[in-house]
C-alpha cells in the first residue's frame, strides 16, 4: 500500500497561512525587496504565459459542440453566482457578510485550466471539449469575475476604488493575455518545453498572495473576531455548494441527452473553480481592503476539496469504461 504524500502546494497554502499568523508584514516595507511589486510582476507574467498557452486556432475549431459549452459556461459563471446571491439578503449588514463575499468571488471565478483536463482525461471523457473551456473560461472570467464583484464592492468595502481597479485589469490582465495571444505562434515550442517550470512558477505567485493578503488581515486584527464556529459554518457551505452543483450538471447532462463524454466534461469542467485565476484577481481586487484572506478562505478551501474529491471520481469513472 502506497504511503499518502500531500501536494506542495496544497501544504503551501495552509504553510503561507501559518507564517502570516506568527510573522505578518515579511517584505511588505520596501525593504530589501517590495513584495507588492514582485507580485504585480509575477501576475503579469502569470497572464503573459496564460495567452502564450492559447491557441487561437484550437479555440476557433472547439467551438463546435456549443450546447457543451454553453452548458459549462452558464454554469460557471450564472448558476453559481445565482446560488449565493440567494442568501444575500439573509446576511447583508451582519458580522457574516465579509464570509458571504468571500463566497460570491468564490461563485465569480472560472474554470481551471490543467485539472480539468487531467481528470477528464482520467475519467474518459471529452478531452478536446474540456481544453476548449478551460481556456474560454479563463478568457470571460477577465471580464465577469471583476463585474459580478463590482456589483457588490463598489460603495461597500471602504479601500474599494473601481477606476484604479480597471487599470490595474487592463495592464496587469487584459493587455499580457492579448500580447501572448499574438506571440503564441512564436513561442508555442518554448511554452509546451517548459509547461511544468511555468506552473510552478504559477503557483509560487499564488503562494505569495496568500501571504500577502493574509498577513493583511492579520495585521488588521480581522481574524480575531472571527468564531471557530464561523469558520466550521463556511467550510460547510463551500462543500455544499460544491455537491449541489456536481449534482445539478449531473441532472443537466441528462435532460440534455449528452454523451457519457461530454457528461463527464460537463461535471468535471462545470464545477471546477481557479485558485489561480482566485488568487491574481484577488491582489487587484482586493488591494487595500483588509480582510482579503477573508475573501481568499473559500477559494482555498473549494480548491483543496474539488482537487481531492474529483480525483477519486475520475478514477472511480475511469473503471467502469
Amino acid at each position: 500500500m502506497k504511503r499518502y504524500i500531500p501536494d506542495w502546494f496544497i501544504s503551501g497554502l495552509f504553510l503561507m497561512i501559518l507564517v502570516a499568523w506568527l510573522k505578518p508584514g515579511i517584505g511588505m516595507d520596501l525593504q530589501p525587496v517590495h513584495l507588492g511589486l514582485v507580485i504585480d510582476i509575477g501576475v503579469v507574467l502569470i497572464f503573459f504565459f496564460y495567452g502564450l498557452k492559447l491557441d487561437p486556432a484550437r479555440l476557433k475549431a472547439g467551438m463546435r459542440n456549443w450546447k457543451m459549452h454553453l452548458a459549462i459556461q452558464l454554469t460557471t459563471f450564472l448558476l453559481f453566482p445565482l446560488l449565493i446571491l440567494l442568501f444575500y439578503p439573509l446576511l447583508k449588514g451582519t458580522n457574516l457578510e465579509m464570509f458571504w463575499i468571500g463566497m460570491f468571488f468564490l461563485a465569480a471565478l472560472p474554470s481551471t485550466v490543467s485539472s480539468s483536463v487531467v481528470m477528464v482525461s482520467i475519467a474518459g471523457g471529452n478531452i478536446p471539449g474540456a481544453i476548449f473551456n478551460a481556456s474560454i473560461s479563463g478568457i470571460i472570467g477577465i471580464a465577469m469575475t471583476p463585474f459580478w464583484m463590482g456589483l457588490f464592492l463598489t460603495g461597500a468595502e471602504e479601500g474599494f476604488d473601481f477606476s484604479h481597479v480597471l487599470v490595474q485589469l487592463i495592464t496587469q490582465i487584459i493587455v499580457p493575455v492579448v500580447a501572448g495571444l499574438f506571440l503564441h505562434r512564436y513561442f508555442v515550442r518554448w511554452i509546451n518545453r517548459h509547461l511544468r517550470k511555468l506552473a510552478t512558477f504559477d503557483k509560487i505567485i499564488i503562494l505569495l498572495i496568500v501571504y500577502e493578503s493574509f498577513s493583511r488581515s492579520v495585521m488588521s486584527g480581522i481574524f480575531f473576531s472571527v468564531s471557530w464556529l464561523a469558520l466550521g459554518g463556511l467550510f460547510i457551505a463551500v462543500i455544499s455548494l460544491f455537491f449541489i452543483v456536481l449534482n445539478f450538471t449531473g441532472w443537466m447532462a441528462q435532460k440534455m441527452r449528452f454523451t457519457r463524454e461530454d457528461s463527464i466534461t460537463l461535471q468535471f469542467a462545470g464545477t471546477k473553480k481557479s485558485l489561480v485565476h482566485g488568487s491574481v484577481f484577488a491582489s487587484v481586487l482586493f488591494s487595500g481592503i483588509s480582510g482579503a484572506g477573508i475573501f481568499l478562505l473559500p477559494i482555498m478551501i473549494y480548491h483543496s476539496f474539488q482537487l481531492f474529491y474529483i480525483s477519486v471520481l475520475a478514477r472511480k469513472m475511469s473503471k467502469q469504461v
